[in-house]
């Protein structure tokens, strides 16, 4: 009994901690300029206080937050916006479409290391046997959606790294929006990546340049970006 008591107590502790962490938040919609589409997987980052959060497949968010918090917004194929809080108010973000839906590799191409940088999102999202929190709560369950998302960040960045301008532009015969489209459309997996050595992926190249050859003029664009 004395058991089932100290749970109870623990459970309840642990939820007024969560539901005082929420009092200190910021919400929000990210929508797409042109078109009000609602944005999901959009990475929300506080530069203050290092939290981090992905929009909802409505587009909403909710992010730790306090008056004079930067947050930044940020998805592959939109200008990324910052936003000071000069209140705590409900946002409408409006993320602008890029010209060409390319990945932005500068910005991935420098060192990522989500571990390192984001270590509350892989302590909250363990779960552990006797803590229902931890299985079902909002945190917990965000966590691991982020973590999620960094996995795949993880790979994407590593793509990044081998499969770079400078090197695609030294075998094809392609120079500045032509290869934008041909990188996009020929980008290549993680799985071949990781499996390949450099001699293989300049055999990829040729191959896809062959392939790109082949396309009819209006076959040669860069898919437009889903609407969420």
């Amino acid at each position: 009994m004395m058991k089932l008591r100290y749970y109870l107590i623990l459970c309840i502790s642990l939820i007024s901690l969560t539901v005082k962490a929420q009092q200190n938040a910021v919400r929000g919609q990210v929508i797409e300029a042109g078109t009000n589409n609602r944005l999901a997987d959009v990475l929300v980052r506080n530069t203050n206080n290092n939290q981090v959060a992905l929009t909802t497949a409505n587009g909403t968010f909710d992010i730790r937050a306090v008056l004079g918090n930067i947050l930044i917004f940020s998805s592959p194929g939109y200008v990324s916006d910052t936003l000071y809080l000069a209140d705590m108010r409900y946002k409408s973000i409006t993320m602008t479409p890029l010209g060409i839906a390319l990945r932005e590799v500068n910005v991935r191409g420098q060192r990522f290391d989500p571990r390192a940088e984001y270590p509350q999102v892989y302590q909250k999202s363990k779960v552990y046997v006797l803590s229902p929190t931890t299985w079902f709560g909002k945190e917990a369950k965000d966590a691991r959606r982020l973590k999620r998302y960094f996995e795949h960040e993880e790979k994407e960045r590593r793509i990044d790294s081998v499969f770079t301008k400078v090197y695609v532009g030294s075998i094809v015969p392609l120079k500045g929006r032509d290869l934008e489209i041909f990188m996009n459309l020929y980008r290549p997996t993680y799985e071949f990546v990781r499996s390949n050595a450099a001699e293989s992926m300049a055999v990829y190249i040729n191959d896809s340049y062959k392939k790109w050859l082949a396309l009819p003029p209006e076959k040669r664009t860069v898919p437009k970006l889903s609407a969420q």
